[in-house]
């Protein structure tokens, strides 16, 4: 199997494990289609932006993995694993890619619960009497 570029991209508790080669433009998530499975606009907008950036929408097939998280850190780790993949394939690619921001990991993930609070950062009501 020769002209399959992978690459694994993660977002909050999102892991996706992502193949890129040379086709007609299929794009699978866990077996569905990106539509079937993602089915935000806006998120499926989001995953498409490397693609559409670089002008090969329709001659790269993309089959992905992806497991935990939800559709939002999913779509995200997809995003990151398709920017790599694509990064493998052209040191062009991977310049414009980088100048829009594409290739850097999104580090935000929840933020602990505290002992004695509510949540990471939330309190307790507080009262005098």
């Amino acid at each position: 199997m020769d002209n399959v570029y992978s690459a694994t991209g993660k977002r909050k508790q999102a892991i996706a494990c992502v193949r890129v080669k040379p086709g007609k433009g299929e794009r699978l998530v866990n077996g569905s289609r990106f539509e079937d499975y993602i089915k935000s606009d806006v998120l499926i907008g989001d995953i498409e932006k490397p693609l559409e950036l670089l002008k090969v929408s329709d001659s790269y097939d993309v089959v992905v993995k992806v497991r935990g998280g939800g559709l939002s850190g999913q779509s995200g780790a997809i995003r990151l694993g398709i920017s790599r993949a694509l990064a493998k394939i052209n040191d062009d690619f991977k310049k414009l890619l980088r100048k829009n921001g594409l290739l850097t990991r999104d580090s935000r993930v929840v933020e602990r619960k505290k002992y004695g609070l509510a949540g990471a950062r939330k309190r307790f009501q507080f009262s005098k009497r």
